[in-house]
């Protein structure tokens, strides 16, 4: 079976990339190189799947890409292709947002559905909740309300996912819940405290440190997406949380005591478009996926610091990251 992933030297879509090899599926992998942070990152991503047989790499643009012709043979397709970032979005950035979010998916979604896809899997965010009444939050109770304009384009998303549901196309959204793990983007916080604690920059950290999130390894964030693809009968949107929040102190503290050392921050104001908590029900994916996360935050953060540390040639003690 093959599968056209898009965003497949991404952070998420390398590794999954890489699942699907190592599961059997031939796939079709698709990534635009942008220069949102360097495109070497994206290009080491794929490190591991170079000479593999049932991976071909596209290289380009979703809105430019002849998608009927690629899709013509109806693969499952799991779309990760975009353009992240809360803080980004604001200004005269939107537009590269709107073409690479909006403009993107709707021209997947139409070519799956012109060539009679059996199924798309894509990337929606916690982002599209926005700062909630409640939590844990929950996919058809807890209201849309994004905070940013990243957060605008991924409700659009799945608003134009629910448009082609009814012309027949089968379409499932992953609400993932702050994703860390090994390539991590350079941009994200786990990433910048691990180079902090390895000897880079100082952290800066953006508020008074109680802003939590529900933290979701990239491992189990595959696992969900591959049963996405897979199991029969699933048609919605879902929440993929790591059922582990913590705010940025005990991260933090959780970090230093990893590392062995206090970790140096830098306080800074809040950022607009932050929200000040994420929490996930994850019930409606255990029950339809049969899934449930498996890595802890402990666990987790140390394999991602045992990662940067190994990309910055320091010895890693036996037993963190194992």
């Amino acid at each position: 079976m093959r599968v056209v992933l898009t965003g497949c030297a991404g952070f998420i879509g390398s590794h999954l990339a890489e699942r699907l090899v190592a599961e059997g599926f031939d796939v079709t992998g698709i990534d635009a190189f942008t220069s949102y942070y360097d495109p070497a990152e994206k290009w080491s991503n794929l490190a591991g799947l170079v000479g593999e047989r049932r991976f071909e790499l596209l290289e380009g643009d979703l809105v430019d890409l002849p998608l009927e012709r690629i899709l013509a043979d109806r693969p499952l397709v799991v779309h990760l292709a975009a353009q992240p970032g809360v803080r980004g979005s604001f200004g005269e950035q939107f537009g590269q947002y709107v073409h690479d979010n909006v403009l993107a998916t709707q021209r997947v979604f139409e070519a799956a559905t012109t060539q009679r896809c059996e199924r798309v899997v894509f990337a929606s965010s916690s982002s599209i909740y926005g700062d909630a009444d409640t939590y844990p939050v929950l996919e058809d109770v807890t209201p849309r309300a994004p905070k940013s304009p990243y957060g605008v384009t991924k409700a659009t998303c799945e608003d134009l996912a629910r448009i082609y549901r009814s012309n027949g196309l089968s379409t499932v959204g992953l609400r993932y819940f702050t994703v860390y793990g090994p390539r991590q983007r350079p941009d994200m916080a786990m990433r910048r405290l691990c180079e902090t604690a390895v000897g880079g920059p100082t952290f800066r950290l953006h508020g008074d440190g109680l802003q939590s999130r529900d933290f979701t390894y990239v491992a189990d964030a595959v696992e969900a997406t591959l049963r996405a693809m897979l199991v029969p009968g699933v048609e919605a949107e879902l929440n993929i949380g790591g059922g582990q929040e913590a705010t940025m102190r005990e991260v933090i503290d959780l970090l230093g005591s990893i590392a062995g050392h206090r970790l140096p921050i830098e306080m800074g104001a809040p950022q607009r478009g932050d929200v000040r908590r994420t929490g996930a029900d994850t019930a409606r994916a255990r029950k339809r996926l049969g899934w449930a996360p498996t890595t802890t935050l402990d666990d987790g953060l140390a394999a991602q610091y045992a990662w940067v540390a190994e990309r910055a040639g320091l010895a890693v003690p036996v037993g963190v990251g194992a």
